[in-house]
This record gives structure tokens, C-alpha cells and sequence, in this order.
């Protein structure tokens, strides 16, 4: 994979970013005695993640707008472009020790996102897409799954819990999706659940009650894998809304008739 000069950038601020994230995973384990501990450290480790991010980004591209799931939005003079991010995505998984957590950097450019890259640093997972170039994992060219049956597809999807989305209309959901396929997973990174779609390891995707800087690399990733990504209702106001469903063609489709059916009271 020849990367541009963008695709550069971000890779540089996401190694970097990466390296202190993996640092910080290692040592989470010494702090497993407190409860409190674990929490707090997690969370000063995701602030680092994004003011590397910011800094390493603001660098080479200085005047781009900037937006971050820790620090919010920074407005920059350039009003046509803007970065989205999530330093740490799959922060519940990082402070108990699953190694399924990344960190996610998008570019939108006019309200369009151009550029996306999901970097898991457990594993070295990296996940890249430029509009119109393609999806790559690690330099490798990946698509969509091409199953066309719900019934033989392995769907992820997001869990609501305690204190967050409406338990009753997810109880409905996964119970619609489970009559219609060969596999429900929740694996607990929405950046990486989209990259999975991408890398055909998963066949499809949803979940609601999400934030921009969850979906936006996700976004450009599955539609360069040649897939289709939409927000519940069929639209593009994915970002308006907070859900998504993603997949190839068939799948996506098929996969939101299910929900919407489900949706009905």
C-alpha cells in the first residue's frame, strides 16, 4: 500500500499516541487491588492519548478544526477541515484488561469524512481508508464479507447497560437479530467492530446511542471495503442520530428491516 502523505500523518500521531496506550495496558494489572485506582488511571491515560493526538496533528496540518471525545471540539482557522477523534475507544474493555480497545482518527473535510484510521496498539492492528482508495488492514487490502443470508452471517452489535440507551428496545432487537442469524457478538469497541465489517470478519454491525468520534473512521473504512453503512432508519444522519448499521448490501439491508420490525411497539 502506497500511503499518501495524509495517511502519514495520521499513522505517526496514532504509533505515538499507541505507544504510551500499551504502556498504560501493561501496567493496569499493578493496580487491580483498588477500585478507584484502575478507574482513575484509565482515565488520565485516554486525556494523555488525545492531547498526544491533538499536538502531533496540530503539527503538520496546524489550523485544522479538532474534535475529541475527552477535550470536545477546538475550532481552527481552517473551517473546511476537521479532525474527529477517540483516543481511547473501548475504555471499559481497557480498564479490565481486554485487549480490545483503539485508538480512532477521521478526517472530515466539508462534512464529508475522507480519511480514516483505527489502530488497535495491543495487537498492531492497523486499519486505514481514503476515500476512493480503498481499505487496507496492515498494508493488506481488505472487503466486506460477501455472505447473503442473515442466517449465515455473524452480526456484532452494542449492549445497552446501566445507565446508558433504552434496555427494552435492545432486549427487543438482539431478540429479532438472534432468530435471524448464525451469531450475535458484542466485543466492546464500536471503532472496531466497524473495522471488523470492513475486514469481512464480521458480516454486519449496529448499535445505538454512539458519538461521532466512534463511527466517523468506522464510516470511510466500510464504504472503501466496498460496504454500506446508514443510520437506523435507512438515512446518512449517522452522527445526528447516534446509531448505525453497517454491512455489505444485502446484509445492511436486510439487518435493518429486523430492527426496524423490532423497533415496533
Amino acid at each position: 500500500m502506497l500511503r499518501s502523505a495524509l495517511l502519514n500523518v495520521m499513522v505517526a500521531a496514532a504509533r505515538k499516541a499507541g505507544r504510551a496506550l500499551k504502556r498504560d495496558f501493561g501496567e493496569l494489572e499493578k493496580l487491580q487491588v483498588s477500585l478507584k485506582g484502575p478507574a482513575n488511571f484509565v482515565s488520565a491515560a485516554d486525556r494523555r492519548a488525545e492531547e498526544t493526538l491533538y499536538q502531533e496533528l496540530a503539527r503538520v496540518r496546524p489550523g485544522y478544526g479538532f474534535l475529541g471525545e475527552e477535550g470536545g471540539g477546538r475550532e481552527g482557522a481552517d473551517k473546511t477541515h476537521r479532525w474527529i477523534v477517540d483516543p481511547l475507544d473501548g475504555t471499559t474493555n481497557f480498564l479490565h484488561g481486554i485487549p480490545q480497545f483503539a485508538i480512532s482518527i477521521a478526517l472530515e473535510r466539508d462534512g464529508v469524512i475522507v480519511a480514516g484510521l483505527i489502530y488497535n496498539p495491543a495487537n498492531e492492528e492497523m486499519f486505514l481508508a481514503e476515500r476512493g482508495k480503498g481499505a487496507f488492514l496492515n498494508d493488506q487490502r481488505i472487503r466486506v464479507a460477501a455472505r447473503k443470508r442473515l442466517a449465515e452471517s455473524v452480526i456484532a452489535c452494542g449492549l445497552p447497560h446501566l445507565g446508558r440507551g433504552d434496555l427494552a428496545l435492545g432486549r427487543r432487537e438482539t431478540g429479532a437479530m438472534q432468530e435471524k442469524v448464525a451469531g450475535l457478538r458484542r466485543f466492546g469497541a464500536a471503532a472496531l467492530d466497524l473495522a471488523w465489517v470492513a475486514a469481512g470478519r464480521v458480516d454486519g454491525y449496529w448499535e445505538r446511542d454512539l458519538k461521532p468520534w466512534d463511527m466517523a473512521a468506522g464510516i470511510v473504512l466500510v464504504r472503501e471495503a466496498g460496504g454500506f453503512v446508514s443510520d437506523l432508519d435507512g438515512g446518512d444522519a449517522m452522527f445526528a442520530k447516534g446509531h448505525i448499521a453497517a454491512g455489505n448490501e444485502t446484509i445492511q439491508r436486510e439487518a435493518l428491516k429486523v430492527l426496524k420490525e423490532a423497533g415496533k411497539v
